[in-house]
């Protein structure tokens, strides 16, 4: 069942996304003690324990387990939703007809204004930092947007994003979880439960009230990551909606979310920059973010083959969790080499980077080099 107020869900909680409550830290290539990091190095880094197919595998307190159905979570996520606010148009849309149009002759208009990015402009980079909070309302553990008013939070994201400004424009951002990885396989199989479109439709009026970028986040579970974008074409449209893909819950035949790191590789990361790269030029849309979130070298194979896309901003976000030393051990490993056309950004986490250590600050943040392009709470 789910606590009547919101909080850290319990091991019983009826959520596909009463999972990973507990999180232990992890260094470059996988999970570490929750004392620090481990006393046994390999030749990258900290060595992990691996699952039977040979992928890291999640300790307990990784995140902890799913333990509830698909069928239970689909109806909470869909409890989740707020009031429908769909009406509102495209940004940089042509103006409506009006009761002159078909005179004859009429007097030329004024040129169509290209859809533009919340805060103007048509490329994200370098012009703006990236600055946001995730989550999927009602559920705390899973991000900061899992508590509050959405208004109440983008005032937070706001402040926080002029802290991270440093030489450019702030862009908040939400980051909401649309795509779930559950521990029970569902009527289809596929490990997953969306988010209904009403809480997407909220998130994105909230998101253009506040001139803020939505990012859809994707947890495929044993889904197609490419088929789970191309769910969302209908908000992908919008010239202040992008993709952020959680490559760690995307699993293989025979693996279940929560017990192993799932993966992705080069490959499918630019079949779905394609597809993102085809709506920016269909619908003359401004730069599009895709971030893949990383919290270790397993969850992204073979980085070097892939290939940038037009019109589309590749972001790899360092997820690593722990004390500032060991995020950027993380960091370092991670960022290192990284293939032509790679932006970079950072996560930190509120209440699993402070088990008995503390959260970075942004001038640290900011020192990392290279300098993190979008920087995300959870």
């Amino acid at each position: 069942m789910v606590d009547s107020a919101p909080g850290r869900p319990a091991a019983d909680d009826g959520h596909p996304a009463a999972r990973q409550a507990a999180r232990a830290p992890t260094g470059p290539n996988g999970p570490t003690s929750s004392t620090g990091p481990t006393d046994a190095t390999g030749p990258t880094g900290p060595t992990h324990a691996t699952a039977s197919n040979g992928r890291p595998a999640r300790e307990p307190g990784r995140r902890g387990v799913l333990t509830a159905t698909a069928a239970a979570g689909l109806g909470l996520l869909t409890a989740c939703a707020g009031k429908s606010d769909g009406d509102a148009a495209p940004a940089g849309a042509a103006p409506p007809r009006t009761a002159d149009a078909g005179k004859s002759s009429p007097s030329p208009g004024p040129a169509r204004k290209r859809p533009q990015l919340p805060r103007g402009g048509r490329e994200l980079f370098p012009r703006h930092r990236l600055v946001g909070f995730c989550g999927l309302p009602g559920f705390a553990a899973l991000g900061r947007l899992g508590t509050g008013g959405l208004d109440e939070r983008a005032r937070e994201i706001e402040k926080l994003a002029h802290t991270y400004a440093a030489d450019r424009e702030p862009l908040p951002v939400l980051e909401l979880l649309a795509v779930v990885a559950n521990a029970e396989p569902g009527s289809d199989g596929t490990y997953r439960s969306r988010t209904s479109a009403d809480t997407v439709r909220r998130f994105h009026a909230a998101a253009r009230k506040h001139r803020a970028l939505l990012l859809l986040n994707i947890q495929p579970g044993r889904a197609s990551a490419l088929g789970e974008v191309k769910a969302l074409r209908e908000w992908l449209v919008h010239p202040d909606v992008g993709i952020a893909l959680d490559p760690e819950w995307e699993m293989g035949p025979g693996e279940t979310p929560g017990d192993t790191y799932g993966s992705t590789d080069g490959r499918e990361l630019t079949e779905i920059a394609r597809y993102l790269s085809g709506l920016v030029h269909e619908h003359d849309l401004p730069e599009k973010p895709f971030i893949f979130h990383q919290v270790a070298g397993s969850v992204v194979r073979d980085q070097y083959a892939f290939r940038p896309q037009p019109g589309v901003a590749a972001v790899k976000c360092a997820d690593g969790i722990g004390s500032p030393g060991l995020k950027r051990e993380t960091w370092n490993h991670l960022v290192r080499k990284l293939p032509q056309g790679m932006h970079t950004g950072f996560k930190l986490f509120y209440d699993e980077d402070t088990e008995g250590s503390r959260l970075m600050t942004h001038k640290e943040v900011l020192a990392l080099r290279p300098q993190p392009e979008y920087i995300m709470y959870e």
